[in-house]
């Protein structure tokens, strides 16, 4: 049975537990009690099991874009309609889409537990930097989404990233990569567009998305392309824990990968 078939099954609750399990278990109806008193977060607890890991995945997905979104303070219509948009990226079907809004609204209610939450998935997540780093990356699509990302927005994805291990650094690498490929179309259909994008992708933007210099070497450039296109391989991640789902993206990030490595090919002529 797929991890989304035991969640809407009730089974979830016995394998996921924690604040996780209690958040999906809310937006659920499931009566999670006894499951989340008698589970504790332990590595030691099935550390192969993918499905554990996608429905922690999904759940802390949803519910921490839900806080990002109240960063500022409030969550206004046009963040909760870019969230949705984020979603319909991904092509869940109504069920867990709705399950998702759900958990969005979770995320933005006073009191939820974030570090909590950050914590447990961490540890669900047995130290898959890769895995770790595409949920950073899926938070950072979802606060540029309206073109914009302000100050607390900042301020709340490096406290989530000290939280996850990820390194400043790291951090600003990917955020000038999402900022990259909204020029190669990630804004997608139905989401809205900022009027200062441009309208194409720079020599710069390329450059960006592989994380190298203009000065790089050929070698170097190449070396770039095939690393980030083995770590967003779409079966590879879904192999580490992302939900099926959500490979859409993935294939969707390596095809922007790929055009920016082509753009550059073409200015070097190699």
């Amino acid at each position: 049975m797929s991890w989304w078939g035991k969640v809407v099954g009730g089974a979830f609750g016995f394998m996921l537990g924690g604040p996780l399990g209690a958040l999906l278990g809310a937006v659920l109806g499931h009566n999670l009690d006894k499951g989340i008193a008698g589970i504790q977060i332990d590595e030691e607890l099935s550390p192969g099991d993918r499905e554990r890991v996608q429905t922690a995945f999904f759940t802390a997905t949803f519910s921490v874009m839900g806080a990002i979104a109240k960063a500022d303070g409030r969550v206004s219509p046009d963040e909760i309609a870019l969230a949705e948009s984020v979603m319909r990226d991904m092509d869940l079907d109504p069920q867990m889409r709705k399950t998702a809004i759900n958990l969005f609204n979770q995320g933005k209610a006073d009191g939820f537990p974030l570090d909590d939450v950050l914590l447990q998935f961490r540890q669900e997540c047995h130290r898959r930097n890769t895995l770790i780093q595409m949920f950073i990356e899926i938070q950072l699509q979802a606060a540029y989404a309206d073109g914009q990302f302000d100050a607390a927005e900042d301020r709340l994805l490096l406290h989530i990233c000290a939280q996850l291990g990820i390194p400043e650094f790291v951090f600003r690498r990917l955020e000038k990569m999402i900022k990259a490929e909204r020029h190669y179309g990630r804004a997608g259909a139905g989401r809205q567009q900022s009027r200062q994008q441009p309208k194409g992708p720079t020599l710069a933007d390329a450059y960006a998305i592989l994380n190298v210099a203009s000065s790089s070497s050929d070698a170097e450039v190449k070396k770039a392309y095939r690393r980030l296109m083995s770590q967003h391989h779409p079966d590879k991640l879904v192999a580490k824990g992302l939900p099926e789902e959500m490979m859409k993206m993935a294939a969707q990030k390596t095809h922007e990968i790929r055009q920016a490595y082509e753009q550059i090919k073409e200015s070097r002529g190699f």
